[in-house]
């Protein structure tokens, strides 16, 4: 009887100091914020809020997410226009570095202060040929039979319009951009078209096609830059003017159509 009574002795000091600690979630402020979060705006109460959470809690929603998107494989078709379209910008790159390789020592020669503009747009066009060269070895795709013919007549290009003349330079440079600047725009006409379609099919575009989008923009508009810097630098003013760009526009276009194909 007595070592009963010495236990609850000992037992009633610590029942006595929890039952004193105040409980978290009955204590007057918790229920008070419990109760306030529950108020609607228009001063309703839901009271269920307060000791159960809302079935439309995020933890207890049923998950929603869709399933992954498939890719649509080329066609036949599609696959061809791609090959096509790597291997005319890489040669067109390819032109154009080796126009403005040529003409750069006539016509900073005679005119010093266009050096910056030169070695601008040649490094410009020759990172575009860079990117162009690992698109075609990461594909595989079969660069234009007509290199050595394309690289010969580019060089001879850019050495007789600037023995020309700065005007004449510069309009060779109009001629050129004019041509690539639309060759460019028709391919990402074509490609926004095809991957618009894909999208209504619910297919996923895959990320090749779109960088390949970014990347065609970006050398358009740095094409068109190039445009704008020999009109500023008196293309109009070569003579004359309209048979010496209608000529290398023609020449651009045949080269750009035998090299899709050959």
């Amino acid at each position: 009887m007595l070592s009963q009574m010495t236990r609850k002795a000992r037992i009633l000091p610590v029942y006595r100091t929890l039952a004193s600690r105040p409980c978290p979630r009955c204590s007057l402020p918790a229920v008070q914020a419990r109760y306030l979060a529950s108020v609607a705006p228009d001063g309703t109460s839901n009271a269920s809020s307060i000791s159960s959470p809302s079935p439309q809690h995020p933890s207890l929603r049923p998950s929603t997410s869709e399933a992954p998107r498939k890719r649509k494989p080329l066609t036949e078709e599609q696959r061809d226009f791609l090959s096509s379209a790597l291997r005319v910008n890489q040669t067109g790159e390819l032109a154009a570095t080796l126009i403005y390789a040529a003409q750069t020592p006539l016509v900073v020669r005679q005119h010093p202060h266009l050096r910056p503009l030169m070695k601008h747009m040649y490094d410009q066009e020759a990172g575009h040929l860079k990117v162009f060269n690992k698109m075609i070895a990461k594909h595989r795709v079969r660069p234009t039979a007509l290199y050595p013919l394309w690289s010969l007549m580019a060089t001879g290009l850019g050495w007789s319009t600037a023995f020309m003349g700065r005007e004449a330079a510069m309009a060779c440079t109009e001629a050129v951009e004019t041509e690539i600047g639309t060759h460019y725009n028709s391919q990402i006409r074509e490609l926004l078209e095809m991957t618009a379609q894909w999208e209504e099919e619910g297919y996923e575009v895959g990320p090749e096609l779109t960088e390949l989008i970014t990347t065609l923009r970006r050398i358009r508009d740095e094409e068109l830059e190039h445009l704008d810097h020999a009109v500023d630098n008196d293309a109009r003013k070569a003579e004359p003017h309209w048979l010496l760009t209608g000529v290398i526009r023609l020449g651009c276009r045949s080269a750009i159509w035998v090299s899709e194909r050959v």
